[in-house]
């Protein structure tokens, strides 16, 4: 397999009781906080925060009561008494999300505007190609903040726009010989199949700007009615000076935009850093009627024309990779509040950047990967892993070894019995069960006949297991705790299923239930659970065969050669065939009943993150 990139970044370590980056190690500082029916008052004398954990079986949830609301202003769903009495939850404590307002710069208690209620805007693709690995992050990122959101119990309205009028949508039909609405149209349609590949749930509005146009246009009017814009031949500026806020978010001043920067350079602009509104039409472009005569919005004015229809002037969420901080959300932020001047978004949140050595991904430097390409070789749910295996505000350097990793690591979640080998470096361990092997027992046991009481050592796991995963997801959403979290019930499972003492445990089978259902939610919250386990293996083995160039029955055949030579004692010949597998990313598991192969990080990865470390 060709190796796409050299890998820059940490890689993916193996499931295990701790967490994937030492706290030395994480990107992002996470707060530290005590589960207890006392007020918990911090060091840095942030406000006083109370938790709840999920609950033994996984199916209560963190939810803000009657009496925080009080307090704090904030809403959540309704307090769940469900919990498992074996867990020894406070019912009435509650659970606040913090997130990073880049506003603020800092991490905030998130309080809707309208207790139990989010509206939520987050800017969509400009759809004139396929997408890369650096949208993905995007969506996969906002992804998990709406479902956590609505997990924690809020009716979220999510609106993610398409741009489908724009200057590279133009640019490339007029390339393709083809008409700008109907590439964009096409293209719109490759990307919801993109985010269908990655389990990314729809969003409950996906507006476009060609059907805005109305909306567009009076809020052009608007901003000028208001004296902070002007028309010069047809073509209309937004008047930054004007603005007394303008920078507030990016933190840049008017002397530090450069023309040709991300400025458009007109000379007639009364300042450079004025932007398009509206641009007069030219010919062969699509146009719209206007007051200012025909043309088409500027970039900027759409956002903010389509969170206002969707969402009004005043929501809580607008959310988007760092790359548009500045110009566009500045803009949006100027615009809007020109036009109504209570307009107001109570967090801004963006996403890091992926990059290639350093440097961001992006289209127009030409250094990137298109999902496509990306998950013709890697299963979809690897590409998600991968992806939120890192703190959304961080930056991911993208390589073939972190992918492999991530491959591995959803190997590891749902095969049954298989054998781990990562690096030299780490030692050898077994995982003997996963929950496709869970499925499988408790599909010959009744749910009925079940108890309703699990061991107190299960119940303890499974409470330890909620209560990290809570606290990382109410810091700033902090994945990567999350997913190392799976490791100590996935273990327990493997105990249960495969060992002598587990397997003679009392109420096995209703451990069993517990543990998985915990599992479960979790997965579902990060976006990773599949329809089938089954399905899910069957894929990654494909790929990887894919990967190494070679069909199922030349790996079959290659067992056969192995079994003959191990029973001819030829072990070097034997050796030789598994090492050769093994270079090309195929393992090779011996048991009582045969030899079977998994996939694997090819040794030569290996090697190279070795040589990195």
């Amino acid at each position: 397999m060709i190796t796409l990139f050299k890998c820059c970044y940490k890689p993916f370590l193996p499931l295990r009781k701790t967490s994937l980056l030492s706290p030395s190690q994480w990107p992002i500082p996470l707060h530290r906080h005590r589960i207890s029916t006392a007020t918990t008052k911090y060091a840095d004398n942030r406000p006083r925060v109370r938790f709840r954990s999920f609950g033994s079986t996984g199916q209560s949830q963190p939810s803000i009561n009657d009496e925080s609301r009080k307090t704090t202003g904030g809403g959540g769903g309704e307090s769940n008494n469900n919990s498992n009495s074996n867990c020894n939850i406070n019912k009435s404590s509650s659970s606040e999300l913090w997130l990073y307002n880049t506003m603020s710069k800092q991490k905030e208690v998130f309080r809707p505007k309208v207790a139990g209620k989010v509206g939520m805007y987050v800017c969509g693709v400009t759809a004139y190609d396929l997408s890369h690995i650096g949208h993905a992050r995007v969506y996969v990122c906002f992804d998990v903040l709406y479902r956590y959101l609505r997990h924690l119990g809020y009716e979220v309205n999510y609106v993610r726009n398409f741009t489908d009028v724009d200057d590279k949508i133009i640019a490339r039909a007029r390339e393709l010989g083809e008409d700008p609405i109907s590439l964009s149209r096409r293209y719109c349609e490759e990307f919801r199949r993109d985010m269908v590949y990655l389990n990314c749930l729809s969003p409950s509005v996906e507006p476009r700007v060609s059907e805005h146009m109305p909306q567009i246009i009076d809020m052009i009017k608007q901003i000028l009615d208001n004296g902070c814009a002007y028309n010069i031949d047809g073509d209309v500026y937004f008047s930054v000076d004007e603005f007394s806020d303008y920078g507030q978010l990016s933190g840049r001043k008017l002397e530090d935009n450069r023309a040709g920067e991300r400025v458009a350079v007109d000379s007639r602009k009364k300042n450079p850093a004025d932007f398009a509104l509206w641009k007069s039409a030219k010919e062969g472009e699509p146009f719209w009627e206007s007051p200012w005569g025909p043309g088409r919005p500027g970039w900027h004015i759409e956002c903010s024309a389509m969170s206002a229809a969707h969402l009004g002037y005043f929501f809580d969420i607008h959310g988007g990779g760092m790359d548009l901080i500045f110009p566009h959300h500045e803009n949006e932020i100027a615009q809007s509040c020109a036009a109504c001047k209570k307009s107001n978004v109570s967090y801004w949140i963006h996403n890091g950047f992926v990059t290639i050595d350093s440097e961001k991904m992006s289209k127009s430097l030409g250094n990137f990967f298109t999902i496509r390409q990306v998950i013709d070789l890697y299963h979809p749910l690897a590409l998600r892993l991968f992806l939120i295996g890192t703190h959304y505000r961080s930056p991911i350097n993208y390589s073939d070894v972190l992918l492999e990793k991530a491959s591995d690591r959803v190997f590891y979640i749902y095969q049954p019995r298989l054998l781990c080998f990562v690096t030299r470096l780490e030692v050898l361990f077994i995982w003997l069960q996963t929950l496709h092997d869970c499925e499988e027992v408790l599909s010959h046991h009744n749910e009925e006949d079940r108890k309703d009481s699990i061991p107190p050592a299960v119940s303890s796991c499974v409470s330890k297991f909620n209560e990290e995963v809570l606290l990382s997801m109410l810091d700033d959403l902090h994945t990567p705790v999350s997913v190392s979290a799976l490791s100590e019930p996935l273990k327990t499972i493997n105990d249960l299923l495969h060992t002598r003492k587990g397997k003679k445990q009392e109420l096995r089978i209703e451990s069993l239930a517990a543990l998985e259902k915990a599992i479960k939610n979790v997965l579902s919250i990060l976006g990773l659970m599949p329809t089938s386990y089954s399905e899910v293996l069957q894929q990654l083995m494909e790929k990887a065969l894919k990967r190494a160039k070679l069909t199922e029955a030349q790996v079959l055949q290659k067992i056969e050669e192995r079994t003959s030579a191990r029973m001819s004692k030829e072990y070097e010949k034997s050796d030789s065939i598994r090492k050769e597998l093994a270079a090309v990313g195929i393992a090779l598991m011996d048991s009582p009943d045969g030899t079977s192969w998994r996939p694997a990080v090819p040794l030569s990865m290996q090697e190279q993150q070795i040589s990195a470390a």
